[in-house]
């Protein structure tokens, strides 16, 4: 089992774009309730499945695994709750951490939110400037909550 520690940010402008490449990236929820969650990602010719326990702060036991990208893709198509969550996610090295900048599309046009994996929960790190408010502990800016409650039907998106 792994443990993922994660901190995810709001954005406040497109600076990132002029650090790192985008890939287009599909994912779908076979489960997504609070604790047990069931991902499957195609992203480029990869494909993963990926299941989540229970959230402790930041931190998120977890586990990943590749799958068959045809495999993938099917259970995007016929098992994976609807609609997909479609994004471009920018990579962005910086001082030994890699920066997660997520483009939303769909019914998340509009939102861009980051994510820096950490060793710790009090591991210091520099900000990039293009960082806006944390929101690691707002459940709404999960992925699989977007799906349910997807960032469009927020009114005044916050």
């Amino acid at each position: 089992m792994g443990v993922e520690i994660e901190r995810k940010f709001l954005v406040l402008n497109e600076d990132f774009k002029q650090q790192g490449k985008g890939t287009f990236l599909r994912q779908g929820y076979i489960c997504s309730e609070p604790g047990r969650i069931v991902r499957v990602r195609i992203e480029a010719n990869r494909a993963m499945l990926t299941i989540k326990g229970i959230s402790s702060g930041i931190s998120c036991s977890e586990w990943e695994y590749p799958i068959p990208l045809a495999d993938a893709q099917i259970l995007l198509d016929t098992v994976c709750q609807q609609p997909l969550i479609e994004k471009i996610r920018y990579r962005i090295p910086m001082q030994g951490l890699i920066w997660e900048v997520d483009e939303f599309f769909g019914d998340n046009q509009g939102l861009i939110v980051a994510e820096v994996e950490l060793e710790s929960e009090q591991q210091a790190f520099e900000r990039p400037a293009w960082l806006g408010e944390e929101v690691s502990h707002d459940r709404r800016y999960a992925n699989a909550n977007l799906l349910k409650h997807p960032f469009k039907a927020w009114g005044t998106h916050g």
